[in-house]
């Protein structure tokens, strides 16, 4: 290999990875503006619902963050046939902007008891605006990496799409954890809930710039000659016209991975919380840490998957999501021990990583660079607003209730039928539709 080849291959992987860690590191701002409201519920749903009750309290802002995913299937439908349309690079651009305007409307929103009914519709607005942001994110962003990486390494770039997710979830604890230790719980629950939500915004608009600078994918700017030559634009006639099976295939792979991450991730603390009895600080403590090894397996996992196929990990996480679901969390409601609890939130995400870390890249190997992102994006935003955001709501309402052993079983359920799909369905690294190297 000459020089001048082996220098502009070194230029083209570093072009390449400079783009990865661009989009991720947006990516990263997203999710940590999505996930502040779930970190900080604790401490402002009193100031939002009037209610003495903390489990109705908890319930209504659980409510409020599943109907910010009712918005998601829009924005994934809106803005992934703009990203498929005008590049990825726009539609991670815009999405970002949406995220930062709704972190800015919850930051400045008084509370109930300053402008009544008001307080909570603002919030509900704000969560719409957010959720739209998220339903095109999810599929720019994995297409975005899943272009970009070269063939042999699609699983190990493309996981640093929930790398990203987790961090921004990790990074809110984090800066639960700091305002914990040096605000009081009172000056928190007045005040102090607000201060992430001004952080977020604030990064939001750095984020866009950067977005602005990104290289577009190779896959979008050549397009396949199939899309071509059928002058097929992207659109939902288009995605459940030609590539109905497909569509509906996410779906399902989708629905148990879903729900078991956002139980194992949002409504965890609660969990900790509400149920085992442990104070708020231990319990944003002990999932703090579970989520920070967690990160760190992705990539690992991906990595994997380059090496064995997607198959693999996806029936692995199926099969010890059926065994182990239920076990876990009934020992969980029953542990005063931190490191106890902490073993067991940390034994179910890496179960979930089986999911988590390729789920980005099996959707996107997929569907053609026509319909990517809009393939990618809205079936799973679907299955997301079903399952995944849902997750709070039912498992609070099963409490309430007074049968939150049904809640376990529901999940262990939703998993077995996605077990079902794994089984059956094709390796997507062995029949990618990402056709570049």
């Amino acid at each position: 290999m000459s020089v001048t080849t082996v220098d502009a291959v070194q230029t083209i992987q570093k072009s390449r990875l400079k783009s990865i860690v661009g989009g991720s590191a947006g990516n990263l701002v997203e999710w940590f503006d999505w996930y502040v409201y779930s970190a900080f519920t604790l401490y402002f749903a009193p100031k939002f619902f009037p209610d003495e009750n903390p489990t109705a309290q908890l319930l209504s802002a659980a409510v409020i963050f599943a109907i910010g995913f009712l918005m998601r299937p829009i924005g994934a439908w809106v803005l992934g046939t703009y990203a498929d349309r005008k590049g990825r690079k726009s539609g991670l651009s815009l999405s970002v902007s949406l995220m930062c305007l709704g972190s800015l409307i919850i930051a400045l929103t008084p509370t109930y008891e300053t402008i009544g009914i008001w307080a909570p519709v603002l919030l509900v607005v704000a969560r719409l605006m957010q959720g739209l942001s998220v339903g095109g994110e999810y599929g720019a962003s994995s297409t975005y990496l899943s272009e970009m990486a070269g063939r042999n390494h699609r699983g190990f770039f493309s996981s640093f799409q929930y790398v990203t997710l987790i961090s921004g979830q990790l990074l809110a604890l984090l800066l639960l954890i700091l305002l914990q230790s040096t605000l009081t719980d009172e000056q928190l629950h007045d005040w102090g809930w607000r201060i992430p939500f001004f952080i977020g915004s604030a990064l939001a608009v750095v984020v866009y710039f950067i977005r602005r600078g990104l290289l577009e994918t190779q896959s979008f700017e050549e397009k396949d000659s199939h899309a071509r030559a059928d002058q097929e634009k992207s659109s939902l006639f288009t995605l459940f016209m030609r590539y109905p099976r497909k569509a509906l295939t996410v779906m399902a792979l989708t629905a148990g991975g879903t729900l078991a991450f956002y139980t194992y991730t949002t409504y965890l603390q609660k969990f900790l919380v509400n149920t085992s009895g442990f104070s708020k600080e231990a319990a944003t403590q002990i999932t703090a840490g579970a989520l920070f090894v967690f990160m760190l397996v992705q990539p690992l996992a991906g990595l994997l998957s380059d090496r064995v196929g997607r198959k693999p990990l996806m029936i692995g996480f199926g099969i010890l999501g059926v065994a182990f679901t239920y076990v876990i969390f009934d020992a969980l409601a029953n542990t005063q021990s931190v490191w106890v609890a902490f073993g067991l939130c940390l034994a179910g995400l890496l179960i979930v990583t089986g999911y988590t870390s390729i789920n980005a890249v099996v959707k996107a190997e997929m569907f053609p660079a026509h319909i990517r992102a809009l393939g990618v994006a809205f079936p799973y935003a679907l299955a997301n607003t079903l399952f995944g955001g849902t997750a709070e709501a039912v498992a609070l309402g099963f409490k309430q209730a007074g049968a939150e052993n049904w809640y376990f079983w529901y999940v262990t359920g939703m998993i077995g039928l996605s077990l079902l799909v794994y089984i059956f369905m094709k390796d997507s690294k062995r029949h990618s539709e990402i056709l570049e190297d």
